[in-house]
């Protein structure tokens, strides 16, 4: 018997789950196909593993670092085993949000297979074709492996398989210096391992610009990472990685385990996307545009398999315009310059918007770049955590268009500063919220304060100010 629904969904991760539970709130009849497990990368492989260890590792440096606020600094033991076990306890607590069950219990039709499209209108899917108004395609990326020599013979961890160690590698060589790499580098260099990151390109982070990979990379070689960037692997032997320098000079880093952090591949084998006119870009994302439209009629994409902004609460946004687009024929778009994204490393790497060299393209030497270094900012003193910066970007005529900050809690503070920007705010207007002392939050609104001082407390704003303070004061004289 073929069934034909509101909205046939591919993929259980963060983008298929809410565009289902959503489209299942409003009354759509709704299936979801996904052939592995519910939750995606996310809640298996990604965020919620990768914070969990994190969380222990941040708990290892700050006892091997307790002097810095008055304590006595004690190196920590450290079994793998047990962090992992935390690892896996934090995802057994979240499992629950994320699985068939919920999603059954909201209205939806979840079935464990993987399906594929036969024509426009019609999928193959639990051994059964079903007919469908409006379809998504939410199937995800995987780890790729770059094109290096004997790589794949020796067994590389990539972020879906390190979870599966339960042994502390003495020596971690990490291939890739995005925010994976750097991350999970930081990460195990302070459960002990003695860690070398590779990156291709001359910094750390590319995307986050100069400033802050570079800071990274400060911090991570303060901690004995040995970071090398515009550095490319050139072959990889049974417990070796050759590489090769800026200079072209090839050296051997020795390693107990090679983990890959170099970028994502879409889930997209076996979907028949040809049949159904989806077009797919060079590197195999499918192709979407702003309202997540496919070029196939009818048929949507969100999270990861577009290779737009690959962040879980991106997938997330993607998942809620497709309910309104997709079912009611709306025209909602992804206004991905007012989507934040945060590296976990210590300190935290958050942006918003434009960044200063965006805006110096645009605009030339009108666009307004303001900075203010966190070793100013009382809390972080207090907290002995001074090391970063809050850059604020604005249009020429003061507008908020961007943000960059590099700090403790950076993840948090950037949600304020996304807020002003979707509102248009000014650094008028950031600077004249008032924010409660002390707090990590004073960062970015300190570096909207000094702009507005350098601007009204001016030689040319005195000019008119005392002549008017003059008059006030013989007009004040008491009688």
């Amino acid at each position: 018997m073929v069934r034909r629904y509101d909205l046939v969904v591919i993929g259980g991760g963060t983008a298929g789950m809410t565009t289902a539970m959503g489209a299942a709130g409003v009354g759509a009849r709704v299936l979801l196909a996904e052939e592995d497990r519910t939750g995606g990368d996310c809640l298996w492989t990604g965020c919620v593993p990768s914070k969990a260890l994190i969380a222990a590792a941040r708990r290892a440096h700050d006892m091997r670092t307790a002097d810095r606020v008055g304590l006595a600094a004690v190196e920590p033991e450290v079994d793998l085993a047990r962090v992992m076990r935390h690892v896996h306890g934090a995802i057994a607590t979240i499992e629950p949000h994320d699985s068939p069950e919920r999603l059954r219990a909201s209205g939806v039709e979840v079935v464990a297979s993987r399906a594929r499209f036969l024509r426009p209108g019609a999928i193959h899917v639990d051994g059964r074709t079903v007919r469908y108004r409006t379809a998504l395609i939410a199937t995800g990326s995987t780890p790729a492996l770059p094109p290096v020599e004997g790589l794949e013979a020796v067994s590389p961890l990539t972020s879906d398989s390190l979870w599966d160690l339960r042994e502390l590698p003495e020596r971690l060589v990490v291939l890739g210096g995005g925010p994976i790499g750097c991350e999970l580098g930081q990460a195990f260099a302070r459960l002990g391992s003695r860690v070398t990151i590779v990156e291709l390109t001359d910094r750390l982070l590319p995307p986050a610009g100069p400033d802050a990979g570079d800071l990274i990379a400060e911090v991570l070689r303060g901690e004995g990472v040995d970071v090398r960037t515009a550095t490319r692997a050139v072959r990889a032997d049974a417990r070796s990685l050759t590489v090769a320098g800026p200079d072209g000079v090839e050296a051997t880093l020795a390693f107990d385990r090679l983990l890959v952090a170099t970028g994502r591949t879409p889930r997209t084998r076996d979907l028949s996307l040809e049949r159904v006119g989806v077009e797919t870009d060079e590197r195999g994302f499918v192709t979407v545009d702003d309202t997540m439209r496919t070029t196939g009629r009818n048929i949507f994409a969100g999270g990861d398999v577009t290779g737009r902004m690959s962040f879980t609460h991106v997938a997330g946004v993607h998942g809620s315009l497709v309910v309104t687009n997709a079912l009611f024929r709306m025209r909602r778009a992804a206004m991905e310059d007012r989507i934040p994204w945060v590296v976990f490393t210590d300190p935290e790497v958050a942006h918003v918007g434009l960044s200063a060299e965006e805006a110096r393209a645009r605009w030339g030497g009108d666009a307004i770049v303001v900075r203010h270094d966190y070793a100013e900012v009382d809390r972080a003193v207090t907290q002995a955590h001074t090391t970063g910066f809050a850059t604020l970007v604005a249009d020429p005529k003061g507008r908020l268009v961007g943000a960059t900050l590099v700090a403790e809690a950076a993840g948090e503070s950037i949600a304020e500063l996304t807020a002003w920007i979707r509102t248009g705010a000014s650094l008028r207007d950031v600077g004249a919220a008032v924010h409660a002392y002390p707090t990590l939050t004073e960062g970015p609104w300190r570096a909207a304060l000094e702009h507005l001082r350098g601007r009204y407390l001016s030689p040319e704003v005195r000019r008119w100010t005392r002549p008017l303070l003059w008059l006030l004061r013989h007009l004040d004289v008491p009688r």
